[in-house]
């Protein structure tokens, strides 16, 4: 770690430190692993997971002591049992926190344990998904769910300018877009993400881009990123896309005035359950190619706290957690796709087309940077969305200041 780095990580731990100190003795208690052989803590971001762990319990004799986090919480408990010490013996963390907390020595590297355990093994789950669990030299977790980002759209608008499949490239999607803008006052084509921060990169990448690590800021010297900025750009400065929030996006899907967007597998149940008037006049298809139709991939790994005192009793849990079949399982429990493969060929995941497209995409996808500065790297280029989208500026002049933004970060 250079000394930049070092420097802005201790600050944040020594701040968290100090408040930690005025904690009380049940908040410490919490955070730490139970003493008792046959316990283990497991900490996550999803509720559902505490009823879940009762078979492996019935199976494994283990106690399992489930701990919700709720994830606008989670980031600070995380940064408070590193400071501590005080962590629990198993935790989820989320692929975009990955590099931040393995620099700060959260996770025990597990590369040497993985071949004892039958489902843990690389091989068993989607590349992109196991590209997220490195970290320089270690393997900081195992993949337990995965998600990535498809496109929603209407089927029966769609079909009235001539995609009735959806639009496969984007230049599909930019005729696709214009016709359907051209329908009237309050009409648009797509709930276009000017916030997300995932985004910025799926779309750079879709114009042949990528982030290399050694590059650093010069990374966005680049053209594909530019070409993505403009790109993003023709759907605001042509009106395709809404510059406000306007509607939820599910009446505006419904009614037909925003009838595209892009988002994750979750939508499928919203969209059912939510807009019901509109069954059999929607479906989801893969992302439009330009260079390539690359999506994010997201989802979450379960990990080992670096100071378990119970690392077999935990990879024991986690490699029941991998299983094929208890994947399938928790995706009919919470609809969150499985990340090994093997259970992709289960009738409960192919039987459904909306799901095993989100399959097929999963297959183009890859991973946000792995590098501690990765949320404010995004938010510079958020800046750079906003300044341009809105504010009318400079594409030029707007990625040129973003870039030397970019590089105080890097410390370089």
């Amino acid at each position: 770690m250079n000394n930049k780095k070092f420097a802005w990580l201790s600050a944040i731990l020594l701040s968290v430190v100090l408040i930690l100190g005025a904690c009380s003795s049940d908040d410490e208690s919490s955070s730490e692993s139970s003493g008792d052989a046959d316990t283990i803590s497991v900490w996550t971001m999803t509720s559902a997971l505490d009823e879940f762990v009762t078979e492996y319990e019935d199976e494994s004799g283990v106690t399992v002591e489930v701990q919700a986090i709720p994830w606008d919480n989670a980031h600070d408990k995380l940064l408070t049992a590193v400071a501590s010490g005080n962590g629990p013996d198993v935790l989820q963390i989320g692929t975009t926190w990955v590099a931040e907390f393995a620099d700060a020595g959260t996770f025990l590297d597990i590369s040497d344990k993985i071949g004892d355990y039958e489902n843990l093994a690389a091989d068993n789950f989607y590349d992109a998904a196991i590209g997220t669990t490195k970290y320089e030299d270690t393997t900081i977790g195992v993949p337990w769910y995965v998600d990535t980002r498809a496109l929603y759209y209407r089927t029966d608008l769609l079909e009235e300018v001539g995609y009735p499949e959806g639009p496969q490239t984007w230049d599909d999607m930019l005729d696709a877009s214009r016709q359907l803008a051209d329908r009237g006052d309050g009409q648009y084509a797509i709930d276009l993400p000017m916030e997300d921060r995932q985004y910025p990169f799926v779309f750079a990448w879709q114009q042949g881009w990528d982030y290399v690590i050694e590059e650093g800021s010069s990374n966005f010297d680049k053209p594909g990123f530019k070409e993505s900025i403009e790109l993003h750009n023709t759907f605001y400065d042509e009106k395709l896309s809404q510059m406000g929030e306007g509607k939820e996006f599910f009446q505006a899907f419904e009614d037909g005035s925003k009838p595209m967007f892009f988002s994750g597998p979750w939508d499928i149940k919203t969209i059912t359950e939510r807009a019901p008037d509109i069954e059999g006049q929607w479906d989801v298809t893969t992302m439009p190619e330009a260079e390539t139709n690359e999506s994010m991939m997201g989802g979450a790994h379960l990990a080992v706290f670096h100071n378990s005192e119970k690392v077999d009793e935990a990879l024991d849990f986690i490699n029941w957690m991998a299983a094929p079949e208890t994947q399938v399982k928790w995706y009919e429990e919470v609809n969150e796709l499985p990340a090994n493969l093997e259970a992709w060929e289960d009738s409960a995941l192919t039987d459904n087309e909306m799901v095993a497209t989100f399959g097929e995409q999963l297959e183009s996808t890859k991973p946000l940077p792995l590098i501690p500065e990765y949320d404010r790297i995004v938010g510079e280029i958020l800046d750079v969305l906003e300044e341009v989208n809105r504010g009318g500026a400079d594409i030029d002049e707007s990625i040129d200041s973003m870039q030397s933004e970019v590089s105080r970060i890097l410390g370089e």
